[in-house]
């Protein structure tokens, strides 16, 4: 494939790299002399200095024909206007990141139509769907969060049928589950069935559910019996985008959080409280231990250090952890720091640590996959990504007009703006991502319904 970058920051630095012992034939873009020298010196790539948004530039890089353009800067106007003039020149996919708080007013200005641009998406959201998983799921005893696809809409959980669930003896078909919520697997004893709507669910069975992170919710207490939920107390340090990001993804949940954020800048917090109306806003420094303790951080049950500053961010969860915070919680924006930390969480009481470059590398290579892409082999099956080609035999169709092997089962769907868990009404288009439990045995002649 041929492959452009533009923006060699954080974000493009790192996907670069991932790209650039592979087969495909990369060009990067960059406006600083210096970033442009350093990249060129370290990887096997094109780099170009210019500004990615010019004509001029892109013709330079071969923009016209090219399989994927990234526009990664971390400007959002730039990419923009870059992706714009990528399509005009019949880039083939065009992908633009946007900071959150432009991505969140998608809904009244729609980006994508307006800018002719194929995808968009956040940084500061992937990492806050990252940081939200654990915060939702920390050692859960009823399920285990196997999966996220579709840049996080879509979770994916095992959930065992405890003896006194309400769901035994009953078909999948009289438990009335949500509309966009799915059971894809039935792991029973050393047996795996993709189950029908007539399949009737026993005691122990292990079940692999798919459905949004809400409706993953409702689900679990259909099946677990319910228990008065208790309230997470979550403390936030910094009110910068990521915290902004998280803070939204947690209150999009529902009632289930209490959420402070500490933000030592007074403006930020004035206008994080014009945004976030059911979030505390504490106008103090985190790394000051008095301002913690004063606050009673050693309460909370989780700390989420999200500062531009990776060592404040660990000395602050070091502290947090050492006055009894239950969890604590990091962004690191160093890979490389991430996963140190990661390797010593237990001995540093930090629960995960999450890097916001590997978070939205991990989702941006689904564009550059040939084929399809395994994301998860569990008993029996695999979880797979597949993009509908132009003439595939489902492409155009609903998914009720076609005949899907025994063995198989839709997941997700993932088409413009939308993902959803596939009904039997949903189209399929080219250029879509679908998501599908497979077996070995029916995995190639499931791919083939995607393939020219």
């Amino acid at each position: 494939m041929k492959i452009v970058i533009v923006g060699a920051g954080e974000i493009g630095t790192h996907l670069a790299k991932k790209l650039a012992h592979s087969n495909h034939s990369i060009v990067v873009i960059d406006a600083d002399e210096a970033i442009v020298a350093d990249l060129e010196s370290k990887l096997d790539v094109r780099v170009i200095t210019g500004d990615g948004a010019a004509p001029t530039v892109q013709l330079d890089a071969d923009v016209p024909g090219c399989d994927v353009f990234f526009a990664l800067t971390s400007d959002n106007y730039t990419n923009l206007v870059a992706s714009t003039v990528a399509k005009k020149f019949e880039a083939k996919r065009t992908v633009c990141r946007l900071h959150q708080a432009l991505e969140a007013q998608n809904f009244l200005f729609d980006f994508k139509e307006n800018f002719g641009v194929d995808e968009i998406f956040s940084s500061e959201r992937l990492a806050a769907v990252e940081l939200s998983k654990h915060i939702r799921n920390p050692d859960s005893q009823s399920h285990r969060v196997v999966e996220e696809i579709a840049g996080g809409f879509i979770e994916v959980i095992e959930l065992p049928v405890p003896p006194q669930s309400d769901v035994i003896g009953k078909s999948i078909l009289e438990l009335n589950f949500p509309h966009r919520a799915r059971i894809c697997v039935i792991k029973r004893d050393n047996e795996i069935l993709i189950p029908s709507a007539k399949d009737i669910l026993r005691e122990n069975d292990i079940l692999t559910i798919a459905g949004s992170q809400k409706l993953i919710t409702d689900v679990v207490g259909l099946i677990v019996p319910r228990k008065r939920k208790k309230e997470k107390n979550v403390v936030i340090f910094g009110g910068g985008e990521y915290g902004y990001a998280l803070a939204q993804t947690l209150s999009a949940s529902g009632g289930e959080f209490r959420i402070r954020i500490f933000e030592e800048d007074r403006d930020r917090c004035d206008e994080l409280a014009d945004e976030l109306s059911n979030v505390t806003l504490l106008n103090a420094d985190a790394t000051s231990l008095s301002a913690l303790t004063e606050e009673n951080v050693g309460d909370a049950d989780f700390f989420v250090a999200t500062t531009a500053k990776d060592e404040d961010n660990v000395m602050t969860c070091l502290q947090a952890n050492s006055l009894g915070t239950t969890y604590c919680l990091s962004l690191f924006h160093r890979a490389d720091y991430a996963d140190a930390i990661t390797k010593f969480q237990g001995r540093m009481g930090i629960l995960a640590a999450v890097s916001p470059r590997e978070a939205t590398s991990t989702m941006l290579m689904r564009f550059v996959v040939d084929t399809f892409q395994l994301l998860r082999k569990l008993d029996g099956v695999e979880l797979i990504e597949v993009t509908v080609a132009a003439d595939a035999p489902v492409a155009g169709t609903m998914v009720k007009e076609t005949q899907w092997p025994q063995g198989s089962v839709l997941v997700g769907l993932w088409h413009s703006s939308e993902v959803v868990v596939p009904s039997a009404e949903d189209r399929i288009e080219s250029g879509d991502s679908v998501y599908a439990m497979v077996t070995k045995k029916t995995k190639r002649q499931f791919l083939d319904l995607f393939s020219e």
